[in-house]
């Protein structure tokens, strides 16, 4: 399976942007260890989206990337900004540096602040690791260098990555083999692996649940292998005694709301946006309580389809929330 093969989009840049949003004080620790002993930490960091779409809105750079601006403060107390590349594009892209110094000259001009460049390469080409952007002309010379790190480069460390208590290692590793595994049945298997990793690290529920959205949005998968999926997350939140069911109910909610958003705006009436989202709510938690029925009891009596039916969506989500604690039909819709 190739990315364009896929039932789905696939998305690099989303996945890329919550997992800095989260984790950037992770990600500087994993991947750019010399630059994150500068940081004074306890003063925390900004992001700066507003101030870097500023400077990119009119740069003829080609298509959008996953690019982050945030603020911090270095040890001495001085402010710096650190502008984030990351390059998740299939093929290299040949103006990969010249970007990088125009958004670096761009920032340093319009706010007079030091701006740091960090470049992360996430595609699979050996030979592209551009790390610099120089111009000569006339004994005119510019010489431009950034900090990069390319990601297959922890293929020869996967063990490290596996035993890392760094959360930003699950998001390398998913990247990596978002990468590298093009056969569905096996990027299945390679994502059932990464979701075990989560449990078993001890994270916190907020922490699994930001985790898997990244993991989920990384590794796609074709629609017919994504119920197996399912009932293999199921089965290890079981094992694990974990019931974060919701991880995987909460991204096809959030779906589901934007459809129905669509959907009101396109009647143009106040009332139809309301009542597009709450349709589009309640019958996309119906579907997806009704298929954890079918899997963990088989098929459904008359009886519960009247249920569901009638059921609003509050009520929907709190048996899609039970049902791992539920012996049978009649503890989760009777007791």
């Amino acid at each position: 399976m190739t990315d364009q093969d896929a039932d789905r989009p696939t998305d690099h840049d989303s996945p890329w942007k919550e997992a800095l949003d989260y984790y950037f004080q992770e990600f500087t620790q994993l991947l750019f260890p010399a630059i994150h002993d500068e940081v004074d930490w306890p003063r925390g960091y900004n992001p700066m989206d507003k101030e870097l779409q500023q400077i990119t809105a009119d740069a003829k750079t080609g298509r959008r990337h996953a690019d982050k601006l945030i603020q911090v403060y270095a040890r001495d107390g001085s402010e710096t900004w650190v502008l984030i590349h990351v390059e998740v594009q299939g093929e290299p892209e040949e103006g990969f540096a010249r970007r990088m110094y125009t958004y670096q000259y761009r920032l340093r001009d319009r706010y007079g602040v030091d701006v740091v460049s960090l470049a992360v390469l996430a595609d699979t080409r050996e030979s592209f690791r551009p790390s610099a952007f120089e111009y000569e002309r006339w004994d005119c010379k510019l010489s431009f260098t950034f900090p990069m790190a390319k990601l297959i480069d922890w293929e020869e460390r996967w063990a490290d990555l596996e035993a890392s208590d760094n959360v930003f290692a699950l998001v390398v590793m998913a990247q990596i083999k978002a990468k590298r595994v093009k056969d569905g049945a096996t990027r299945k298997d390679v994502k059932i692996a990464l979701v075990r990793l989560l449990y078993e690290r001890g994270y916190s529920r907020e922490q699994i649940v930001q985790l898997f959205r990244i993991i989920d949005w990384m590794i796609q998968l074709p629609r017919e292998l994504e119920p197996g999926f399912v009932q293999a997350v199921y089965a290890l939140q079981e094992e694990k005694k974990m019931p974060y069911v919701n991880t995987i109910e909460r991204v096809e909610r959030e779906k589901a709301l934007q459809q129905g958003v669509e959907q009101g705006m396109a009647q143009g009436l106040e009332r139809g946006l309301e009542r597009g989202v709450g349709q589009g709510r309640q019958l996309e938690a119906r579907r997806i309580l009704q298929r954890q029925l079918s899997k963990r009891f088989g098929e459904l009596p008359d009886w519960v389809s009247e249920q569901l039916q009638a059921a609003d969506v509050d009520q929907l989500e709190a048996w899609s929330d039970e049902i791992l604690f539920a012996e049978s039909l009649d503890t989760l819709f009777r007791h």
